[in-house]
């Protein structure tokens, strides 16, 4: 059809934006796109020129995966700093999903060319004097909540002039792995006891027998040195009933790197001598 007074058929303005022209007809329809002008007889759609740059930057938008309703909420925004701000939002969460496909990547790899697995050491641990907080938590919700107890239970002791005497861990009950949903505590090891302050109590942790494996690197990847643990304690018959404990000897207290991070797995188990 060509130019007809001043405007674009939706075949040409297909070709100049490279959009289907289904895909056009849909954003018209859902107010993303709409066209300068509709033929009240025939319905035809028509397009001015000067839409051309706004189908560009939609299509970069969908080449990126923004839902169609963002992209809405970018090009209605009042003002360019909003607009911006929409953008980089968008930007920043694709970041995110790169990083967790690359970490994802690499642990495959791991798997295909699997490393000798670290060793596994039989340890007896003494009943601990520990402040500790303790809250039923959720499995998306686990890291950013430990964190943050880590550093409430360091400003604690500081606070109130208890010397930590070891690093912190953690107790996990056994539906934080099965459920995604359980108990944790987390712990810091104190020279004497504290006071209860907030989220913070006092906790004597028991002794327990531990088969003990460490990992270096972000706490996302510990399953594969719970699996080496597990099959470990399994060929051996030396499990007994008990939740799992780590010690977060090198955390993120100490350094933002989580490629520096070093965890010590704890399973409990039965020793005989």
């Amino acid at each position: 059809m060509g130019v007809v007074s001043g405007y674009l058929s939706i075949g040409d303005f297909s070709r100049a934006t490279h959009m289907t022209v289904k895909t056009l007809r849909h954003y018209h329809d859902i107010g993303l796109l709409e066209p300068a002008d509709v033929d009240p007889g025939s319905g035809y759609r028509r397009y001015d020129a000067d839409q051309i740059p706004v189908a560009q930057v939609i299509r970069r938008f969908r080449d990126l995966d923004m839902p169609l309703e963002e992209i809405q909420a970018v090009l209605s925004a009042p003002d360019l700093r909003t607009r911006n701000e929409r953008i980089s939002a968008h930007l920043n969460r694709l970041e995110s999903e790169l990083d967790r496909t690359k970490s994802a990547i690499t642990s495959l790899r791991d798997l295909l060319t699997p490393a000798s697995p670290a060793p596994v050491s039989l340890r007896s641990v003494p009943a601990t004097t520990c402040a500790a907080i303790s809250d039923v938590v959720s499995g998306a919700d686990s890291l950013a909540w430990g964190l943050g107890a880590l550093v409430e239970l360091a400003a604690t002791l500081a606070g109130q002039r208890v010397p930590a005497v070891g690093p912190p861990g953690g107790v996990f009950a056994d539906d934080v792995f099965t459920e995604h949903l359980g108990r944790m505590t987390i712990f810091l090891p104190c020279a004497g006891p504290v006071r209860p302050a907030g989220r913070v109590k006092p906790l004597e942790l028991p002794a327990v027998e531990l088969a003990i494996i460490s990992f270096s690197g972000p706490y996302e990847d510990t399953d594969l040195a719970y699996g080496t643990l597990a099959d470990y304690v399994a060929r051996h018959a030396i499990a007994v009933d008990g939740p799992i404990r780590e010690y977060y000897v090198v955390s993120q207290l100490d350094t933002p790197d989580s490629t520096l991070w070093r965890t010590e797995i704890g399973w409990p188990v039965f020793r005989a001598s």
